[in-house]
């Protein structure tokens, strides 16, 4: 180490000094998608190649869970090659896990571009354990408070551009983008249930947010969308246009909401109440009002499709003895058992079993005839 008053520096001293300190320093041509290793000490001897695809490297240094180095699903690794653009320096903090470690190495990343070269290179530094640890208790307190929302971005649609993008589960600063907003739409859409497609494109449309947002006003909706690990959940999309006094500035707050679990338990109670409104209690069969239901449905494809159905009527012969005689217990045991039956009679069929009233029961079969019935 250069150790001299420090007015005898000069630039050649500042560079042996980085030399000898910079934990690693990498040399990144986009334009080949190509990686050079210039520096490697400590965990990046481990962590990075001599050389390699630009690509990979995006996705090793943050498409990956904050709390592990799971990479997030291929859907989303696509965002990659718009991550590695850089305009102007850049710098963030990285999580870094090596092969079999459970805990991962905290980094300080600076990127340089090079000036009419489109080259970049990235500067990396591991923190020491006091800083690390600082930073996780930080971390830690942001994360109490975003953990719901996957992701989070700004908006502006006379600009076409996004920026300040968050996704809260591969970290929790904000990642570089150079990825315009109509471009981002048509790769997210993929992203989103193909039932609620229509609906996304529809409600993300520019003059659809220009028409229906005044300054100030916000508005969400739910759909079922792909999460990082590649499953199905349920969020809430919230678009929210900035309070300005300009009514051509169009700048918007999006945000998706992780509601799945909220949604889940919900659509499970739901469940339970629509169980209970259209079956009978005693006997778990269809009660009176939903089997006239089916069996005017039935009437209706008839008149209109022509679709063949026909319909049983049974009745238990004297029950009215076995509730005299046992007592209704006994008669609410025979009807439960007599109800399963049916049921156990018309498995994969495309039939309808309902309690009509006391010991009466009706079977709506659709796609049957009066003989295939019998």
């Amino acid at each position: 180490m250069i150790n001299k008053d420090i007015d005898k520096y000069d630039i050649n001293d500042v560079s042996e000094l980085l030399l000898e300190n910079v934990d690693a320093i990498v040399v990144v041509d986009p334009l080949i998608d190509a990686y050079k290793t210039v520096v490697r000490r400590g965990m990046f001897e481990k962590f990075l190649k001599e050389s390699g695809i630009y690509h990979d490297l995006i996705l090793d240094l943050w498409f990956h869970f904050s709390e592990s180095n799971e990479k997030v699903s291929g859907d989303y690794q696509i965002f990659a090659d718009k991550t590695g653009v850089f305009k102007t320096k850049y710098s963030r903090r990285l999580k870094i896990y090596l092969e079999k470690e459970k805990t991962p190495h905290l980094v300080q990343l600076t990127v340089y571009p090079f000036e009419d070269a489109n080259k970049y290179i990235f500067v990396m530094d591991e923190f020491n354990d006091n800083e690390s640890l600082q930073e996780s208790l930080t971390t830690k307190k942001i994360n109490t408070i975003q953990n719901t929302y996957l992701f989070s971005m700004y908006i502006d649609l006379v600009q076409d551009t996004t920026s300040s993008i968050n996704v809260t589960e591969i970290s929790d600063d904000v990642v570089n983008y150079n990825l315009k907003y109509s471009d981002w739409r048509m790769m997210i859409v993929n992203m989103i249930w193909p039932e609620d497609q229509e609906q996304f494109l529809r409600r993300t449309d520019p003059e659809y947010l220009k028409k229906h947002f005044t300054p100030g006003r916000t508005s969400s909706y739910d759909c079922m969308m792909r999460n990082l690990e590649g499953k199905y959940i349920w969020v809430k999309l919230t678009f929210s246009r900035a309070q300005t006094y300009n009514d051509e500035d169009y700048r918007f707050v999006f945000m998706v909401q992780d509601i799945n679990d909220n949604s889940m338990e919900l659509m499970t109670t739901l469940q339970k109440y629509e169980e209970k409104a259209i079956k009978d209690p005693l006997t778990g069969v269809l009660n009176h009002g939903e089997i006239e239901t089916q069996l005017n449905n039935a009437l209706a494809h008839r008149r209109d499709d022509n679709i063949t159905s026909s319909v049983m009527m049974l009745d238990l012969d004297k029950f009215k003895d076995v509730n005299d005689n046992y007592g209704h217990s006994v008669g609410d045991t025979t009807l439960k058992h007599f109800a399963k039956v049916l049921l156990d009679n018309v498995t994969d069929m495309n039939v309808s079993v309902g309690r009509w009233g006391g010991e009466e029961f009706v079977i709506v079969c659709r796609d049957r005839n009066g003989d295939d019935t019998y």
